[in-house]
Parts: C-alpha cells; sequence; structure tokens
C-alpha cells in the first residue's frame, strides 16, 4: 500500500473561519505498509481470487507466514458471517462488510471484523479483532500491548490485567514472606535457643496432638546429675557447653520423628512417638545414661556429669491429659535420684505407695536400634 496525499477540491467551499473545508468524499487514503500495520494489526489483505497476499504482524505471530502468505483464505479460515458465503470478493457489499472468522483447523480463535474493498486494485481489507477474550487471547498467543492497536480499548484492558497481575506477584511474595516469618517465629517460639532443641512449649503441642489423634508413644524424662558442680566449678560457658553436648547426645540416641526438648536448665523431654515397648525405651534410656557419662572437654579441662532417667508409655496410663504423664515420668526420675543417680526407673501405678520397679541397669554403649 503507498501513501498518496490527499485530493482537495479547488471549488471546496471555505468555512466559518475561512479555512477550507474539505469534503469527505473528495479525499482518497492510501496507506503504506508501516501504517496498516499500525493501525489495523490484525488486518488481512486478500485478492479477488481468495488469496491472501499480506497479514498484520499480530496476525503473524498467530499463524506463521507461511501459512498465511498465498495461500487460499478458505484453506486457513471458516468463514461464519456472513453465512454460506463461498466467494471472498463479495464480502464487503454483505451485511455492511460485517465478517466472522475462525482457524479452520479448529485451534483456539474467534475473529470478527469489517472488510472493504480497496479501490486500487480491488483487493479486499479485512481488519480484524478478537473474537473471544482477550486475557485468553494474551496468554494463548504471548500477546502484549504492542500487539494491539494503541486505540484498541483492549490495550487499556492488558494494562488493567498486567497491573492486577503484578499486584499479585507483589501479593504473593508478600504472603510467602509473611509465611517464612510466621514459620521462622513460631520455630523460634518452639526451639531452645542454647541448645537448638524443642522447648517445654513444644513438648505440650507435641503431646496435645499425638493424644487427640489417640496415638501411642513412650515418654521419657531426663535430668542431669553433678551438673550444678560443673557450673560452681569450671563456670558458666563450661555449663553451656556441657548442655550442648548433651543435646547432641539426645539426638543420637533418638530417631528423627521424636522430639528431643530442654525444658529447664538441665531438664530434658524425649517423646518417642509410636514406641511404647517398655524394654526397647529403657534400652535406649541406658545407652543416653552412658554417653552422658563420657567426659566432656572444656578448654583443657574435662567435665564429668551423669543422668537420672523417668520412663513412662501412653499405655501405662491410657486415660492420662499431657500433665499427667509428664507427672508420671517426673515421679519416675526422682525414684532414679532418690536410688542413687545414674539410673533409669519405668514408671508403674503403684508408685504412689513408692514401690518403685527399677529396670536391671544394663548398659549398651551401641547406636540407636530404633
Amino acid at each position: 500500500m503507498s501513501v498518496h496525499p490527499p485530493n482537495i477540491d479547488r471549488m471546496s467551499p471555505r468555512d466559518e473561519f475561512g479555512g477550507v473545508h474539505e469534503r469527505a468524499r473528495d479525499v482518497h487514503l492510501a496507506l503504506d505498509r508501516s501504517a496498516a500495520d499500525l493501525l489495523m494489526p490484525m488486518h488481512l489483505v486478500v485478492s479477488s481470487d481468495g488469496r491472501i497476499r499480506c497479514a498484520g504482524p499480530t496476525m503473524l505471530k498467530l499463524r506463521p507466514q507461511s501459512e498465511l502468505i498465498g495461500c487460499p483464505i478458505f484453506d486457513v479460515f471458516v468463514l461464519r458471517r456472513p453465512a454460506g458465503l463461498t466467494d471472498i470478493s463479495q464480502i464487503p457489499e454483505r451485511d455492511g462488510g460485517r465478517v466472522s472468522l475462525s482457524f479452520l483447523d479448529g485451534t483456539q480463535g474467534t475473529f470478527k471484523g469489517v472488510a472493504v474493498r480497496l479501490p486500487a486494485n480491488g483487493d479486499i481489507l479485512i481488519n480484524l479483532s478478537f473474537g473471544f477474550s482477550v486475557i485468553d487471547a494474551v496468554e494463548a498467543y504471548d500477546l502484549s500491548s504492542g500487539d494491539f492497536a494503541a486505540t484498541d480499548l483492549a490495550v487499556e484492558m492488558l494494562y488493567l490485567v498486567e497491573a492486577k497481575s503484578a499486584a499479585m506477584q507483589e501479593s504473593k511474595k508478600l504472603n510467602l514472606r509473611l509465611q517464612g516469618a510466621k514459620v521462622a517465629a513460631e520455630e523460634q517460639a518452639f526451639t531452645d535457643t542454647l541448645t537448638g532443641l524443642k522447648n517445654r512449649r513444644a513438648v505440650d503441642h507435641v503431646l496435645a496432638r499425638i493424644l487427640s489423634k489417640k496415638e501411642c508413644f513412650g515418654l521419657m524424662q531426663v535430668d542431669l546429675d553433678y551438673f550444678k558442680q560443673v557450673n560452681d566449678t569450671f563456670g558458666h560457658a563450661a555449663g553451656d557447653e556441657v548442655l550442648q553436648s548433651v543435646a547432641r547426645s539426645l539426638v543420637a540416641e533418638t530417631r528423627q520423628s521424636d522430639t528431643v526438648a530442654r525444658i529447664g536448665g538441665d531438664e530434658f523431654i524425649l517423646v518417642f512417638d509410636g514406641l511404647t515397648d517398655t524394654d526397647q525405651l529403657e534400652l535406649i534410656a541406658w545407652r543416653i545414661i552412658a554417653r552422658l557419662e563420657e567426659p566432656i572437654p572444656h578448654n583443657d579441662v574435662f567435665c564429668r556429669i551423669s543422668g537420672s532417667i523417668g520412663v513412662t508409655t501412653s499405655e501405662i496410663r491410657p486415660s492420662a491429659d499431657v500433665e499427667q504423664l509428664l507427672a508420671d515420668a517426673d515421679r519416675a526420675l526422682y525414684a532414679s535420684k532418690n536410688d542413687g543417680r545414674g539410673r533409669c526407673t519405668l514408671f508403674d501405678l503403684t508408685m504412689s505407695r513408692n514401690q518403685v520397679r527399677r529396670s536391671s541397669g544394663q548398659i549398651v554403649s551401641d547406636g540407636p536400634t530404633i
């Protein structure tokens, strides 16, 4: 398409301001290809024999040039309006030139537009737009605002969609940051800062969850022996180092699914999810005691401690709540303390009458077997 200056009738009447008034019927417009692409990015130019001569840049995004240029239009599109028309040259004179097309192969894409005849050579210019959701079209064909005419209202919609998408992305990022911060805060709230173990709050949460699901578990309470002497003799830095070493030992002797928590200065709780075999629990307890009695180096000295342990299970007192089970483990722990320290005691229901069943005292130094 070439550009020709408009012809102005030499006899055109002057308007009220003294200027020349151009009559629309006397103006002949011709657009070059770049102007047509800018104003009508989805246009088609079809010859009188029905072959596609050129297509706008957006239309070429929907179909490669090899599938459009030079091809009969009815090999690419189905004409839906005007219905029943088989001669493309008749479109401008039918139904005001309004036209509706869709891809012959069924690919997503219905288009509506208007067709006019070009006076220079009789070709048909069809200016098209999407006849389905612009949002779907943008997603299906990876389009942007630059693929639409600047005056197309779809551009405004795209700006809104892009703004909404950007806002949603920022909101999603913010939510992820907030969730991360929430998880970190919750983790911090459930964590002992010195040892990295869980804390008493975490133990209450874990036990409440297990009891609500009516699952079985083993419970062990550990209290360090001679820890006060370490603090008094070598200072609190040594005590902190001992507590961190104890934490590592407790984690080493338990499974990943178990809960290991520090609930006080030198007191620890261990929850064994699904484990109620008392022989197995006592075996673990004696292994823990053996590890605690290994000297712990601090600077140029060795700190020596031991541990007293009380053991119970959810099956010993099935109807007990969290506080009762913890009290049972605590009662068994102090039975160990009263019996000479450095040992474990299994709780039974006769302990309230000071009848304590003590385990065999066998020490096993191998790693965890559960």
